[in-house]
C-alpha cells in the first residue's frame, strides 16, 4: 500500500493574506462589479503618488547627442486626477531639477507640462504606468528624454 499524499498547508503571512482577501471578498458590498471597479480606479490613481527612480536617455541641445541619465522623482497628488512632480536627473554633463504638472488622460496614462528653471526650458511630459513601473517621455525645445522609472 502506498502512502497517501496530503495537501500542503499554508502558514505564515501568505496564508493570512489569502484568508484576509477571501474574507474581504465574502464580506464585501452586494455589488461585486462596482467594488472591483472602485478598487481598480483607486489603485490606478493612487499608483502614481510617491517616490520613483530609474533612468534612460536624454538628448540635449541642438546636437541631439544622447546621454545616459539617472533620475529620482516625487509625485504628489494635487487633485483627484492630477499630480505635481519634482524630478532630479543626472548625466555625465551635469545635473538638473525640473517640475511638472500631469493629469490623467486615460486609465494608466498621464500628460502635462514640465519646466526646468535652471535652463529656462519647458515642454510636454507623457507617462504610462504599469504596476510599479512607469515609462516617461519628455519633449521640449531644448531636447527630449525617454525614461523608465520604478518604485
Amino acid at each position: 500500500m502506498g502512502r497517501k499524499r496530503m495537501a500542503p498547508t499554508m502558514r505564515g503571512p501568505v496564508a493570512g493574506a489569502v484568508v484576509g482577501s477571501v474574507i474581504a471578498l465574502l464580506a464585501g458590498p452586494a455589488s461585486p462589479d462596482r467594488a472591483w471597479a472602485q478598487a481598480a480606479t483607486q489603485s490606478q490613481s493612487a499608483g502614481l503618488e510617491g517616490a520613483w527612480r530609474g533612468g534612460g536617455s536624454m538628448a540635449l541641445g541642438g546636437s541631439g547627442q544622447a546621454e545616459r541619465a539617472q533620475c529620482r522623482a516625487q509625485f504628489r497628488r494635487s487633485s483627484a486626477t492630477s499630480y505635481t512632480v519634482t524630478a532630479t536627473c543626472a548625466t555625465a554633463s551635469g545635473r538638473a531639477t525640473q517640475t511638472a504638472t500631469v493629469r490623467r488622460v486615460g486609465g494608466n496614462s498621464y500628460q502635462g507640462t514640465f519646466h526646468n528653471s535652471e535652463y529656462n526650458t519647458s515642454g510636454t511630459i507623457f507617462i504610462t504606468v504599469a504596476g510599479n513601473r512607469q515609462s516617461v517621455r519628455l519633449t521640449g525645445d531644448a531636447g527630449s528624454a525617454s525614461l523608465e522609472l520604478r518604485r
